[in-house]
């Protein structure tokens, strides 16, 4: 049995393969091209009474995070500028994960040091194009500070008001930012009551922690761990399984929890020994958590799965995500 060491190699040397090649994984249906599904209007014909607690929604993690190399991009390129929102959106994507760097009390979008050639109008200009074209939709939106200001993070620059102010900011000035919808810590709205909006679901520090009356109410206080599933180290490819039984488990447990509770399940995961590419998409020898979360989708009776937030998502799982909202 070779030592751990040689195991510690061998590991990321398959990840290593998967960053240069992420197409050879994104060949099978579960990690396809997010294009091969098209659901520009699969919330319009919902009941307005439908509390979007009760639904099955497929989101993106990290959703624009496109540059920076294999450990930090997390979805399909489709452009800059926020177009690949408009592609995530089009597929029949409901929840996004926006990540900000504090510039000049504006938002620019970063995943750790990187920015990713995407600023927070963007994503507001090309959301409010679809809500626009799509009124009977809606889109919810985790929004996190990303930058820590420490070695491998971003520094906030030239910034005076806080995350909160800066998000005011927009809804209040931003031409696009009439879309915007802050709960502002009140209950589950129903379908209803937010087509046409981006609503927000939790405003978050750089280190996670929440800013309190913001958001859907839900996620206040010392709830998001009950809540929310989001282990996202996978130290090596032979974690996969115990990442996919994570989403397993989570996914259990909304299926028998109250229909009123929105929960949020992060199928993503990643380290320096397994890309996001590779945990999301499977590698030579290794099963990917999107393969496991299709067969297990499309396998059983699940009457909804909550929030699922994904990396590099094909469409058949998206599909199957939004077929459960006519289970």
């Amino acid at each position: 049995m070779p030592g751990r060491s040689t195991r510690a190699a061998a590991v990321l040397a398959m990840a290593l393969a998967v960053a240069v090649l992420p197409g050879t994984a994104a060949a099978a249906p579960y990690c396809q091209s997010i294009t091969e599904a098209s659901n520009p209007d699969w919330m319009a014909g919902l009941p307005d009474d439908a509390s979007l607690a009760q639904l099955s929604i497929p989101g993106t993690h990290q959703t624009l995070s496109l540059h920076g190399g294999s450990l930090t991009q997390t979805q399909e390129n489709h452009g800059d500028s926020a177009k690949t929102l408009t592609v995530q959106l089009q597929s029949g994507i409901r929840a996004i994960d926006i990540r900000v760097r504090r510039y000049d009390d504006l938002f620019t979008l970063h995943h750790g040091p990187f920015y990713q050639n995407a600023n927070f109008s963007d994503v507001l200009r090309k959301a409010g194009e679809f809500l626009a074209a799509h009124p009977g939709e809606t889109v919810l939106m985790r929004l996190k500070a990303e930058c820590t200001g420490k070695v491998g993070s971003c520094t906030d620059e030239n910034s005076q008001l806080d995350t909160a102010q800066i998000f005011d900011w927009y809804r209040d000035n931003d031409p696009n930012g009439k879309y915007l919808h802050d709960p502002a810590g009140g209950e589950m709205p129903t379908l209803g009551q937010v087509r046409g909006k981006i609503v927000l679901a939790s405003l978050q520090r750089a280190h996670g922690g929440l800013y309190e009356g913001r958001g859907l109410g839900q996620f206040n206080g010392d709830s998001w761990g009950e809540y929310v599933q989001d282990e996202y180290n996978v130290p090596t490819l032979f974690d996969i399984d115990d990442k996919w039984f994570k989403v397993r488990d989570h996914l259990d447990k909304t299926v028998a929890a109250d229909p009123g509770r929105m929960f949020l399940n992060f199928s993503s995961g990643s380290s320096p020994a397994a890309f996001p590419n590779a945990v999301a998409c499977g590698a030579a020898g290794f099963r990917g958590v999107n393969n496991y979360a299709l067969k297990h989708l499309t396998g059983n009776g699940l009457p909804r799965t909550g929030v699922i937030m994904m990396d590099f998502p094909g469409g058949e799982l998206v599909n199957a995500i939004i077929a459960k909202n006519g289970h």
